[in-house]
């Protein structure tokens, strides 16, 4: 159902993002925010190479909790991107925000994640239960990753 041409929240998606929104479709709008904070517990921990330098990281100033983070771009043919966060354990919100894309995002081609809609945030239906400036948060998180791995593929 990713990909499907209705007007579908998924239509545009990379499978594994369409199948989280899907996921935030199937639950009421309480359960959404129990689903956000699954995520935000299940966000990747820093490998030590960037936990020991968060210098290394980017800031997202769009977010009202400190978060960072930092994209490599693989040399293999497929320029496969890995995402990485850092976000502090009393910002679960932001923290299910990094997760979501960490989970839909990380392990894709470069040219898959650049072509992600900029309404993804959005299309979670958690437009009444998150504030919007928590909801720009996301976006400014997904704008980051895409200038990164624009650069790099440029690079």
């Amino acid at each position: 159902m990713s990909t499907d041409t209705t007007g579908a929240p998924t239509q545009g998606l990379p499978p594994a993002l369409a199948e989280i929104v899907e996921d935030f479709h199937a639950v009421s709008e309480p359960e959404r925010l129990q689903l956000l904070l699954d995520f935000s517990r299940g966000l990747p921990a820093l490998p030590p190479r960037y936990a020991e330098h968060p210098e290394l990281l980017e800031p997202v100033p769009e977010c009202q909790s400190p978060i960072f983070l930092l994209t490599e771009v693989d040399d293999d043919a497929d320029r496969t991107v890995r995402l990485f966060f850092s976000a502090p354990a009393e910002a679960p919100t932001t923290r299910g925000f990094a997760g979501i894309l960490a989970e839909g995002l990380d392990g894709l081609p470069a040219e898959t994640v650049l072509d992600v809609p900029g309404d993804v945030c959005s299309r979670l239906g958690l437009d009444r239960a998150v504030s919007p400036l928590r909801l720009r948060g996301m976006t400014g998180m997904l704008g980051r990753i895409q200038r990164q791995v624009r650069e790099a593929t440029a690079a």
